[in-house]
């Protein structure tokens, strides 16, 4: 298995944890898979490959927390069996803030990661 893609393993685990602790108490599992998938995605394309290496890690990580605030909030208005509150995207877009800042850490020193 390449290193890119344990990375990215690693990425969908960590906002998958994200999503069970923010969401699990009002939404559907499945439901939060799907956010954990296509936050893990877009913070990849958009936040690892594009954001990090212009404007740095806190930059990044706050763009990826918000990213998945805001992605966990249109599958909200998608999926009625995902349910969210103020204070769930919140906490969501703060666990994955951190989250990616210590991950960000990683593919910095990690040179066998491919952007």
């Amino acid at each position: 298995m390449s290193t890119t893609l344990k990375a990215l393993i690693s990425k969908f685990v960590i906002t998958g944890i994200a999503a069970l602790i923010a969401f699990y108490a009002t939404s559907d599992f499945t439901w939060i898979i799907v956010v954990s998938l296509l936050g893990t995605t877009l913070n990849y394309l958009v936040g690892d490959l594009l954001v990090l290496p212009n404007f740095g890690n806190v930059l990044a990580s706050i763009g990826d927390g918000s990213m998945a605030a805001i992605t966990a909030y249109i599958v909200d208005l998608i999926a009625p069996a995902f349910d969210v509150t103020t204070s769930s995207l919140v906490l969501f877009g703060l666990l994955v803030a951190v989250g990616e800042y210590f991950f960000h850490i990683y593919l910095k020193r990690s040179k066998k990661v491919a952007p």
